[in-house]
């Protein structure tokens, strides 16, 4: 698994005092990449660990609650890039996260159904859709949308980072 770490703050191990998991769905159909978008900020579906939950089982929550995709076993592989977050002093003074976002890779054949969808209230708020873009074309659809939202100057670069990966490792 390829790791990208950012710790402009030059924090150590023991200064981190809280741990935020995320897990995050490259989901490929149809040489189509499926993107969540609430308030023209762009991400992969996923969200937070719960406790007691596994990888999978929060991968396969979150993908259902954002894309209505009930996935199986079999269409989840290991994580296949991770980007790790050391902030300090957030999200208030006196914390310092770690944030370990787990992206994976999901090629379906299954049809997103909205029908199944359990969308949180901030992603009602945040008018959250799914699109589906050419996967030849995802990466130049996500930089032309970073002006849309100052969030997206965060987010893209590991969205860009995990689809080049992604085709990468699909040509050899």
């Amino acid at each position: 698994m390829l790791e990208k770490i950012y710790n402009y703050a030059n924090l150590a191990e023991k200064d981190i005092n809280d741990i935020v998991i995320r897990i995050k769905a490259l989901i490929i159909k149809d040489d189509n990449i499926l993107i969540g978008n609430g308030n023209n900020v762009w991400q992969f579906p996923g969200g937070h660990l719960e406790e007691g939950e596994t990888f999978k089982e929060c991968l396969k929550r979150e993908v259902l609650e954002e894309t209505g995709i009930y996935l199986d076993d079999t269409e989840i592989k290991e994580p296949f890039y991770k980007v790790t977050y050391l902030n300090k002093d957030y999200p208030t003074v006196g914390i310092n996260r770690k944030n370990e976002i787990y992206y994976y890779l999901i090629e379906t054949t299954k049809n997103i159904d909205l029908s199944k969808r359990k969308l949180t209230e901030q992603e009602i708020e945040a008018n959250y859709q799914i699109i589906k873009l050419p996967l030849t074309e995802a990466i130049t659809a996500i930089k032309e949308n970073i002006p849309k939202n100052i969030t997206n100057e965060t987010i893209a670069p590991d969205m860009i980072a995990a689809i080049t990966i992604y085709l990468n490792n699909k040509e050899c």
